[in-house]
């Protein structure tokens, strides 16, 4: 089904859809989408991009360097996509230089509390998010703080774009890593954005809109090695969880 027009709910109802949706993708890629020795959690994070945030993970154990020039176990090149082989199929890409700079300056390190090493987030926007300067301000600083950490990153965001964000949470969060500003493109006001946390940061961005449907989103495990996140068959069956009144109101005509 096409993405709906979450505005028309309270940020309750958007919540209640964000728990479901947010299980719905932890599941589809502990169920065979992630390679051996990883895994996701949906789950709190202190000093991370918000509550609910999905953690990718693989235990603390000794990787060994690969001919294609990244390091991790021998099976993971069973289980990714190499960027070189299959580019991500967004329509937009960007990349951004580190600033030396500010990776010194930025103290903030996220850690797992089993030990195991988080390797990737996923966050589901939610309108708190912009609901004031400072909370799309922090959203923003935790997201580029993430990327210089080496944290890759996939971030969703339904909501259209408020005076504090006016060409979306991409554009708020890559400002902050580079000086080639971002601009929505006219008549696409929601994003879809996936960040490598190479070095060289790069980001995937799809725009879109309500009424179109989702593509699947790369979600990198390493900077040149990714898996695709099946947004839309896991948006699918968390909405038809959504309590029937609400559907109602979201499944309405424009203008209805």
């Amino acid at each position: 089904m096409p993405i709906h027009d979450w505005t028309r709910v309270s940020a309750g109802t958007w919540h209640d859809f964000h728990v479901g949706w947010t299980a719905e993708i932890r599941s589809a890629l502990n169920n065979g989408l992630l390679p051996d020795g990883f895994y996701a959690q949906a789950e709190q994070i202190v000093g991370s991009l918000g509550p609910d945030v999905i953690a990718l993970q693989e235990p603390d154990e000794p990787r060994t360097p690969h001919l294609n020039g990244h390091s991790g176990p021998s099976e993971f090149d069973e289980g990714g996509v190499a960027v070189a082989v299959a580019p991500p199929r967004t329509r937009l890409r960007a990349e951004a230089e580190m600033n030396d700079y500010v990776l010194k300056r930025r103290t903030v390190v996220v850690r797992h509390n089993s030990g195991d090493r988080i390797v990737a987030l996923i966050e589901l926007v939610s309108p708190g998010n912009k609901g004031s300067h400072r909370a799309l301000e922090s959203f923003a600083e935790k997201a580029q703080e993430a990327l210089y950490r080496g944290y890759h990153l996939l971030v969703v965001d339904l909501f259209p774009p408020t005076v504090r964000d006016p060409n979306g949470m991409h554009g708020a969060i890559w400002a902050g890593l580079s000086e080639e500003p971002f601009e929505l493109p006219a008549g696409e006001p929601l994003t879809l954005a996936a960040y490598s946390a190479g070095p060289r940061k790069t980001a995937y961005i799809e725009p879109t809109a309500v009424g179109r449907a989702l593509i699947d989103m790369p979600l990198f495990l390493r900077p040149e090695w990714y898996v695709n996140v099946p947004l839309q068959a896991t948006y699918d069956a968390a909405f038809r969880g959504v309590p029937k009144k609400y559907k109602q109101v979201l499944e309405a005509p424009p203008g209805a």
